[in-house]
Parts: C-alpha cells; sequence; structure tokens
C-alpha cells in the first residue's frame, strides 16, 4: 500500500509514520515537508518494515499529481498550528492552510486517491455547551485566524466532494499532547510540561483556569487515522476525536503531582472570549473506535523525556 503524508516531519507526522510500518508492514511511505520547522531529527532511526521515501517541497509549490498517483490515501497534516502566533500572519495562515488544502485536494481528485484532513475542535470557537459535528455552521465561531483557515478548508473540501467527487474524511482533532520525534511545545499540556520540568512558570492565560477544552492523545490522534484507512471511512463525514474534556486546572494539577515547585503567571492573549466548552466525540466512538489515551500518562511520558535534558547538580541548586 502507498500512502502519502505532507507536514509528514510534524508533531503528528513523526510517530505517524512509525507507526504505520508497525500496522501496515511493506508499505510504501512517501514523506514531504518543507523543514520549514528544522525538524531533521523526525527522519532518523526510521523502521525497517516499511519503505520510506521523503521529499523536501512546499506543497504550494511542487507538482503534486506525480506523487500522489498510485497512493491510496493523502494524509494532509502539512499546516500552520500555533494559534496564538496566527494573528501575525493571517495572510500565510491563510495561503498554507487553505490555499495548500485546495491544491492537495485537487491533486488527490486527479490522482484518484482518498484524502484525510485533520482539522481542529478550535472551529467550534466561543460555546457555553456540549458541542457535536451537527452544530450549524451558522454557530461556529473559531477565535484565530489558524481556526478561521481550517473551517474555510472543511468547507472547500466538502464543495470538492459534491462538485468533484473528492472523497475525504475530516477529523476535529483535541489540542495534541503526548511525545514524538517532531513534537512542538506551543500547545497547552506540552507548554506547561516544559516550563514546569524548565523550572519556569506555567504561563496560564487569565480568564483559563477553570474553563474546559478539548485535548487528544498523541496515540489517539494516531490511531484513528489508522482506523480511518482501515474502515475506508471516506463518506466525507466530520468526526470529533477527542481524548478527554478538562480543564486548565486539572492540567496543572497532574503537572504537579510529578513535578515539584510549580509557579503559575497568568497572562493576556488575543484568544481571550472563549468559553468554558465540551467537545461530543460519541459519532466517533459509534464506529468502533476505542480512545485509549490518558492524561497523566501522557503528560508522565513528556515529563520524563524532559527531565533527560535537567542537569542533576542545576537540580540541587535550584531546591
Amino acid at each position: 500500500m502507498r500512502i502519502v503524508v505532507t507536514g509528514a516531519l510534524g508533531h503528528i507526522g513523526s510517530r505517524l509514520i512509525r507507526d504505520w510500518a508497525v500496522t501496515f508492514p511493506g508499505s510504501e511511505i512517501v514523506m514531504l515537508d518543507d523543514l520549514s520547522t528544522q525538524r531533521y531529527c523526525s527522519l532518523f532511526d526510521l523502521p525497517v518494515a516499511s519503505k520510506y521515501q521523503f521529499i523536501e517541497a512546499d506543497v504550494l509549490k511542487i507538482d503534486l499529481l506525480p506523487l500522489f498517483e498510485g497512493a491510496k490515501v493523502v494524509i494532509h497534516l502539512a499546516a500552520i498550528t500555533d494559534a496564538p502566533s496566527s494573528f501575525a500572519r493571517r495572510d500565510e495562515v491563510e495561503q498554507v492552510n487553505l490555499s495548500g488544502t485546495e491544491k492537495v485536494a485537487r491533486a488527490c481528485v486527479e490522482a484518484g486517491c482518498a484524502l484525510v484532513f485533520p482539522s481542529t475542535t478550535s472551529v467550534y470557537g466561543s460555546q457555553d455547551e456540549v458541542v457535536d459535528e451537527d452544530c450549524p455552521v451558522s454557530d461556529l465561531q473559531p477565535q484565530s485566524p489558524y481556526a478561521e483557515s481550517k473551517l474555510k478548508a472543511e468547507q472547500l473540501l466538502q464543495g470538492l466532494g459534491e462538485t468533484a467527487g473528492l472523497p475525504f474524511v475530516i477529523c476535529r482533532f483535541g489540542t495534541i499532547f503526548g511525545v514524538s520525534p517532531g513534537m512542538r511545545f506551543h500547545t497547552a499540556i506540552n507548554k506547561f510540561c516544559w516550563q514546569a520540568v524548565m523550572k519556569m512558570p506555567i504561563t496560564v492565560w487569565r480568564t483559563a483556569m477553570n474553563q474546559n477544552r478539548p485535548y487528544l492523545d498523541l496515540s489517539d490522534a494516531v490511531d484513528s487515522i489508522k482506523f480511518i484507512i482501515e474502515q475506508e471511512l471516506y463518506s466525507r463525514s466530520v468526526y470529533n476525536v477527542v481524548t478527554i474534556n478538562t480543564s486548565v486546572g486539572h492540567i496543572i494539577e497532574t503537572i504537579e503531582s510529578q513535578v515539584a515547585g510549580v509557579s503559575i503567571q497568568y497572562v493576556d492573549s488575543e484568544i481571550m472570549n472563549q468559553l468554558s466548552y465540551h467537545v461530543d466525540s460519541r459519532r466517533f466512538r459509534k464506529l468502533g473506535f476505542q480512545f485509549k489515551g490518558d492524561l497523566e500518562r501522557g503528560i508522565g511520558d513528556t515529563i520524563r523525556l524532559l527531565r533527560q535534558a535537567r542537569s542533576p547538580k542545576l537540580e540541587s541548586t535550584e531546591s
């Protein structure tokens, strides 16, 4: 089986391309990444059970059709995902996340392959109750250019499904946590773990401590993509993929149980009017998918990795 992964060296992709070799040994995995985040280490020590091909390129600039021909599915992970910084990069985010998705989708149509599109639960925006995939578009209130671009990309795919017959599935992922070779630390849980282990104050948005948000264990994110491909769920549906809905306060309590001396610093953010809400993932569960991720384990795995970078001598001088 031949698959293509765009943004293959990122937080999700670098784990996916490794797990894929175990689940589907003998597969041909085409990895496309522009290396704009310099994550060369995501290519180190790849499993030998699959055949890998890496192409350093921007999806907006390369001819995608030769790469997609013969592929069963394209997993389109290439995107700018840092919501707070997206305010200062609005045009770039729109170009990469929307125009890039359109180019990938049209190449899928031409090549005759399916598309898995990870979107985000951030498209729900400001909500005050439980929300699911049936939430009307008119009620969606994305709070950042990043979330806006993902919602526009969803609508674009729906249009191409109707007019061009594109087979696809949209996964609205919660905020990712967990370890991978290409992991980043700009999202809440990973960033909090980094700050705690490095003896920095945990920076929390002033209004966010008791607000619930949806989070997704990286293992569940990878397993959900594999499940979709195994079941060939390309019915142009939207699925919420969320391991846990929980508060920032609970996350910090979990970190405090594993790291001593945690302090908190409240900060302001442009994303300030998002109310506490709960994202329902029962639609995906009803298909037979089982979420196995665990917040405490994911935080523990991240903390253990980061502690390896802390000098024991430095620890003793700060205690």
